[in-house]
Parts: C-alpha cells; structure tokens; sequence
C-alpha cells in the first residue's frame, strides 16, 4: 500500500501531483492521461510518484476523490446559511457561472462518471461517495427550508435535491455537447419552476 505524506513537504508533493494529474485528465481524459505526462507536468521522479500511489489506478481514485473535494467545498459555502429562496438562486447563478469555459469539459466531477465509474467498483464508489457529498448541502438548505415554513410539509426534500442535481448535470451535459452556456441556465430555470410549485 502507498504511503501516505507524514510531512508538509510529503503532503505538499503528493497533492501537487493530484493537481497535475486533475489537470491532464480535464484537458486529455483519462485514457490519455500516463504517469510519465503526470511526472513530467508535477515535476517529480518517478520514486516519488510510486511513493504516494501504488499504481495509475491509485492515481486516479485521488483524482475523483480531490475533484469531489473541490465540487462540494464550493457548493457547501454557497448553501452554508441558505434560508430563503433568494439563496438558492443566487447559488444557481453561481452555478451558471462557474460552469467550465466555453462550455468544455463540463462538469468536472460528472465528466469522470463516463471515464472511471466503470473502471472499477473501488473507484464507482468514490465517485458514488462524491455525489452524495455534493448533495448534502443542497438537501441542508432545501431542510431548512421547510422547516421554516417556506417549502411545504409533504414534499420529498430528498426527490427535490435528486432533480435539482439531475438538471445540473443535464444542464452542463448539454452546454458541453451544444458549446452553449445557456443550456445550464435554462435547466436551472427548470429547476426553480419546480421548486416554485413546492412553496407553500
């Protein structure tokens, strides 16, 4: 089993080769992306890389699972202290202008559900894992939400989420297919409609 950093310097190399490898896989895709371009482009000898990773596979499950880090810290400050509609909205507006430039590569974590989710039952899971991090936020603020009075009682606060989630990645899914930012944004509109008709 690799080893993991018990130093600053360790903890700073290894997370810069996570980073390289993150990036490479956004620009190339996994299948184009070889532990010698990882090397090369985090500057490091191939006895470190084999250090912190048994293997590419090992490198890739960091990967997915720094990739979801970065997707959920972002939507976990958005959503921190969501108590009103006006919140949600502004955290789907942030969504839209996240989205990746000029609509290529789309979602950074969704993107690797084509490329690894059938790689390997370890990695699914981590990506499995990713997506229920992400959500939880989103089913925290639409909680709150509810119990404030502002989304009715018998709603499913869990379906709510799974739509909302599901047009984020549609939306980014066909901004990427179509190059059109748009795309995002009406999904979320979508989106809203239904939560909309969830208010009391």
């Amino acid at each position: 089993m690799a080893a993991q950093p018990t130093t600053e310097r360790g903890r700073a190399t290894r997370d810069r080769v996570v980073s390289a490898a993150m990036t490479l896989v956004r620009e190339r895709g996994v299948a184009a992306t070889s532990l010698d371009a990882v090397q090369a482009a985090a500057n490091v000898g191939r006895s470190q890389l084999y250090h912190y990773f048994d293997d590419r596979d090992d490198l890739l499950r960091a990967v997915a699972a720094k990739t979801a880090d970065t997707v959920v810290a972002r939507t976990a400050g958005l959503l921190a202290n969501a108590n009103c509609l006006e919140d949600i909205d502004r955290w789907f507006a942030a969504t839209v202008a996240d989205g990746p430039g000029e609509c290529v590569g789309g979602c950074p974590l969704g993107s690797l559900v084509s490329q690894l989710a059938e790689y390997d039952e370890q990695t699914r899971t981590i990506i499995e894992d990713a997506f229920a991090k992400w959500e939880e936020p989103v089913i925290a603020s639409l909680t709150r939400l509810q119990q404030s009075g502002v989304i009715r009682p018998g709603v499913s606060i869990n379906d709510l989420a799974d739509f909302i989630m599901a047009a984020i990645q549609g939306g980014l899914l066909l901004a990427q297919i179509r190059r059109d930012p748009c795309q995002l944004r009406r999904a979320l509109a979508g989106a809203r409609i239904v939560l909309t008709s969830s208010l009391v």
